[in-house]
């Protein structure tokens, strides 16, 4: 691989003798993994029905590599999003950040979606999740994924962090930043990040960096955690990144990272910074089974808090006080008395917005004047006096909650031609039915004379 040669020079000087080994890894095919969904089966179970080998990854205890001669995209198990494919080392900060149900979590740069999933798993439908991505084009997957692993506490925005900071001050109780950056650490898995250095290298992403980090600060609650990360080896976008952050905002402080095996500790010498950079970590694709990626962990100090006033959605005590008050969503309460088993799974701030009917996560301000790609768990919508059932509401239930289910064993020829959009000859109940792989949900179906309507979302059909 013909690595530029401003890199090179670089590398040299700071690596010294690991140099070598670092060459060495473009001798050696990269690890790829996959993170199990944590929202509907356990990576023990997962390991159990997973029809090809697994190996755990030291640092996520959802996280396994795979073997290169397997094919997980190609699987209906994917497809009921029981796991998310990512690299190894990417799933360090979601593990890093320890998310737990209840929190009110900003994802800042999240598509397409790797973070975001990771976070929202953890949180267990507990709890907010703002997930935000300021391409309206990137977010089309971030919302795909969000949808597909069931996460229903979720808000997809599409908005600049200036723009967020107003909206959010001091609300957030985490916040994770997977900045852009020069992605040094993709130069083994994708050769292309060479090109993408030479043309925005370190000199462009350090102020994008800056800026981001201090938005993300002013959304953060006293006693609240900030998680920096990138893929890239640059002490500039790292290290110094952080050196710099802490002298505009001594507010902060740096969190130690446990160094379990393969982790390093940051490089304060290469910035000529202060002493506890070295709690951030370093991970190196010559010392562990993952491409480079860097972490610091942040906390901000308990001072006095800033007043900030929010205009919130109206909460709704129950689905049945909303059902009362609200005529225009009785197709969508006729479907859920007579497809759905357990009503109070639907519990919560029912918000129609045009034709659409949401589940809003209680708690979120007024989104008004921001890009909003999702407002919560997106239901379904209105169309001539019925309620059509949304693909992400499929994707959020389970096989328990529904009155009619068609459940498929993985091995059925008829899970593909389901995926695929086909119409299937079919045996069951007239009427909605949620179709599911091995109890796992795909998506919804309607039985009418024998026959299955297939309502499997067209852009996510099987290839």
């Amino acid at each position: 691989m013909d690595l530029p040669q401003k890199f090179i020079q670089r590398m040299k000087i700071q690596l010294k003798e690991e140099w070598k080994d670092y060459l060495q890894i473009f001798n050696e095919p990269y690890s790829s993994g996959l993170r199990v969904n944590t929202l509907k089966i356990s990576p023990q179970k997962f390991k159990q029905i997973a029809p090809f080998q697994l190996e755990p990854i030291s640092w996520c205890k959802e996280g396994f590599y795979y073997q290169k001669n397997v094919f997980p995209a190609k699987h209906p198990y994917h497809h009921a999003g029981l796991y998310y494919l990512q690299e190894p080392s990417a799933m360090a900060p979601g593990a890093i950040l320890d998310i737990e149900p209840g929190d009110i979590v900003l994802d800042l740069c999240a598509a397409p979606g790797g973070k975001s999933t990771h976070l929202g798993a953890r949180l267990n439908n507990q709890g907010v999740l703002i997930s935000n991505d300021i391409s309206p084009t990137r977010g089309k997957a971030l919302l795909k994924n969000i949808e597909l692993f069931g996460i229903r506490n979720a808000v997809i925005l599409s908005e600049t962090p200036e723009k967020l900071s107003t909206f959010f001050p001091e609300y957030f109780t985490k916040i994770i930043v997977d900045a852009p950056c020069s992605g040094e650490g993709m130069f083994r898995k994708d050769p292309s990040a060479i090109k993408n250095w030479e043309n925005y290298g370190a000199e462009y992403c350090c102020p994008l960096q800056k800026n981001i980090l201090d938005n993300a600060a002013a959304m953060l609650k006293p006693d609240g955690l900030l998680l920096y990360s990138t893929c890239t080896f640059s002490p500039e976008e790292n290290e110094g990144i952080i050196e710099n952050f802490l002298k505009c905002h001594p507010e902060f402080n740096i969190v130690p990272i446990p160094l379990i095996k393969g982790f390093s500790k940051g490089k304060p010498d290469w910035v000529n910074g202060r002493k506890d950079l070295e709690n951030t970590v370093r991970l190196w694709p010559y010392k562990l089974k993952g491409e480079g990626h860097f972490i610091a962990l942040l906390k901000k100090n308990n001072y006095k808090i800033k007043s900030a006033s929010f205009n919130f959605y109206k909460n709704s005590s129950s689905i049945r006080n909303k059902q009362q008050d609200n005529e225009n969503l009785n197709e969508f309460y006729c479907f859920i008395n007579e497809v759905i088993k357990d009503p109070s799974l639907l519990q919560g701030n029912i918000q129609l917005i045009g034709q659409q009917v949401f589940l809003v996560p209680d708690g979120i301000p007024s989104l008004k004047g921001i890009r909003v790609l999702r407002s919560g768990w997106y239901l379904g919508e209105l169309k001539k006096k019925r309620f059509e059932p949304s693909q992400g509401f499929a994707m959020g239930l389970t096989k328990e909650s529904v009155n009619q289910v068609i459940d498929f064993s993985v091995n059925d020829t008829q899970v593909i031609r389901y995926l695929k959009g086909e119409t299937i000859e079919i045996k069951g109940n007239a009427g909605w039915n949620l179709v599911c792989v091995e109890g796992y949900p795909l998506g919804w179906g309607k039985i009418q004379n024998g026959r299955l309507k297939n309502k499997y979302l067209s852009s996510w059909r099987w290839m």
